[in-house]
């Protein structure tokens, strides 16, 4: 039995891998932890290669095409940790468990380290000391230039999504802003969130599996959404500690494949926020579908005006965004399909 149960997903990028699993041995000194890499479509030879670079760590092949959802779940099923903290492979630990520096280095002694908790280690205290009823506890997340990225999450209505489609409401960083502190734990100060986001937080296992681990109905996204939605929904509490923190460079991972991944995210927050209702999906769809055309026409501009593989790209992902919106399909089938397209482009 371990105290923590690191899940990581990773399809293919050990430019990504690598150094977040450093930055897991590296800093987190305190509890007990084992990790999971579910190594998604990976290279046979460089997943050969990541097993025998990181020997601690258990490797699940995942090669059909799989989701968010699904391919957590693969290693979530299998976690042997009393907590699971679910971590995005585009991430990375910093030392002390914050950005700044704290005078402690990596080739200090083992007892000069132990000192400064690392972010695991944090998280895994403020959950022993927070009151029952505790469901998540995420940390802050930063870019990779150390501004602040996100930092809880307040109450995410469907309305709020629509307004995000058109320009018109853009998610508060920083949630704590005007708060009271909910918790202190050993002088660090925990807020009340909303929700979360998948790229990290830590959740006790048993709880996990109560609530269904992550919905495998979406694919990409909301299932974090989803999840903490449901939490709150069954009266469960979750908190952000803002001195617990991960950098997140999700900025530089962008690719092609948003072609497919857009419309699955698109289809898949359309059937959250309305519930799974037939009459609430229609009546958020008709002004997403608008706001997504009219990004539509203006990337067809763009690429007759000044064409280009980035435009084309743009051009096709609201493309499919549009066509997907009123489709009977799941998420799931709408990435295949899109998935596919892009392959066979590439002669693959």
């Amino acid at each position: 039995m371990f105290d923590v149960s690191i899940i990581i997903v990773c399809m293919n990028r050990p430019d990504n891998l690598y150094p977040c699993l450093e930055s897991i041995r590296r800093t987190t000194v305190r509890v007990s932890y084992e990790v999971l890499v579910v190594a998604y479509m990976y290279d046979p030879a460089g997943l050969a290669k990541a097993r025998e670079d990181f020997p601690w760590v258990r490797f699940i092949e995942s090669n059909e095409i799989r989701g968010f959802s699904e391919n957590n779940n693969l290693a979530l099923k299998q976690a042997k940790g009393r907590y699971c903290f679910i971590l995005n492979d585009d991430t990375e630990l910093p030392e002390g468990g914050v950005w700044e520096e704290t005078g402690i280095k990596a080739e200090d002694n083992e007892e000069t380290m132990k000192k400064v908790p690392g972010t695991i280690d944090r998280l895994v205290e403020d959950f022993e000391t927070l009151p029952d009823g505790t469901a998540i506890v995420s940390p802050t997340l930063l870019n990779a230039d150390g501004t602040l990225q996100l930092c809880g999450r307040p109450p995410y209505p469907a309305r709020h999504y629509v307004l995000q489609q058109w320009h018109l409401f853009s998610e508060p960083k920083d949630s704590t802003a005007g708060q009271e502190p909910a918790a202190e734990v050993n002088g660090r100060k925990l807020f009340r969130s909303w929700n979360i986001t998948g790229a990290a937080f830590l959740i006790p296992t048993d709880l996990f599996r109560e609530l269904g681990w992550f919905d495998e109905r979406f694919f990409f996204t909301p299932e974090d959404i989803a999840l903490g939605t449901l939490a709150c929904r069954k009266g469960y509490s979750l908190y952000v500690d803002t001195s617990a923190q991960v950098v997140h460079k999700w900025r530089t991972t962008a690719s092609r494949m948003m072609r497919a991944i857009r419309p699955t995210a698109v289809r898949g927050s359309l059937m959250h926020f309305s519930d799974f209702k037939p009459w609430k999906y229609a009546l958020l769809a008709v002004p997403v579908w608008l706001a997504e055309t009219g990004k539509r026409v203006k990337a067809a501009v763009a690429q007759a005006l000044r064409p280009s593989p980035a435009h084309r790209t743009e051009l096709l992902t609201y493309r499919n965004i549009t066509r997907s919106i009123f489709t009977g399909k799941m998420p799931k089938d709408i990435f295949t399909k899109y998935y596919n397209e892009i392959q066979k482009e590439s002669g693959k």
